[in-house]
């Protein structure tokens, strides 16, 4: 007989399935709404640049969302841990569906430069993922964990785990917020403004929960960088 620990990670799994379908098919729906009116974006343009960089960004956060959630002993943080996955990944869905219909790739091509949408002509400084800021494309998004943050993230256990989890995540929220907010100001289409500002609210709203999970277990976050 499936133990209420295998059940309930097969409900889990059952949901985040239906949740990248829905996002999906919701995506494609709302931009083919538009195709008859609009022609797609270019490559180039801040709706491309920001659904494929943002799905990557929305990606590493699904990943570290998942280790924390299959992985903690503490019941609160495995449902933020699930909230964050379900919403990330129905976000990241939803703009596939867009890159779908608009003929353009889901992901930016393998050592192409992020964060090149948001150089408006060179005179719109951001961060540039180490510590910077730059005018220009980056080859780090902002708050992006590395390979060995990741693999130190699926070693770690109990308490340790926790605050991990959550200093990456708060880290890599901070980092997120700049490109999307970026989005809400300058993408062409209302779509793609109307979830950039959901994802600043939201990822604002984690931000501060985040801190005091943080400081209920006595850690700090991490630097910003």
């Amino acid at each position: 007989m499936p133990s209420s620990s295998s059940s309930r990670t097969f409900v889990l799994i059952a949901a985040l399935v239906a949740v990248l379908l829905v996002g999906a098919a919701g995506g494609m729906l709302i931009s083919r709404g538009t195709t008859s009116e609009d022609a797609p974006p270019s490559a180039d343009s801040v709706d491309v640049g920001f659904a494929q960089d943002m799905r990557v960004h929305h990606l590493q956060a699904v990943t570290m969302a998942g280790i924390e959630r299959d992985n903690t002993s503490d019941p609160i943080l495995q449902g933020f841990a699930f909230d964050v996955e379900s919403t990330q990944l129905a976000q990241s869905s939803e703009m596939a569906g867009w890159l779908t219909v608009w003929g353009h790739p889901q992901l930016p091509a393998v050592g192409k430069p992020y964060m090149q949408w948001m150089s408006e002509g060179g005179t719109h400084t951001h961060s540039n993922g180490e510590g910077g800021k730059t005018t220009g494309a980056v080859q780090r998004m902002p708050g992006m964990a590395t390979s060995d943050e990741l693999n130190k993230l699926r070693k770690l256990t109990g308490k340790e785990l926790d605050v991990f989890f959550l200093q990456l995540m708060l880290r890599h929220h901070e980092g997120g917020l700049e490109m999307a907010q970026y989005a809400a100001d300058h993408a062409a289409r209302g779509y793609v403004r109307n979830l950039a500002e959901k994802i600043v609210a939201s990822q604002q709203s984690e931000t501060d929960l985040m801190k005091s999970y943080l400081a209920e277990r006595g850690a700090q976050p991490l630097p910003f960088p």
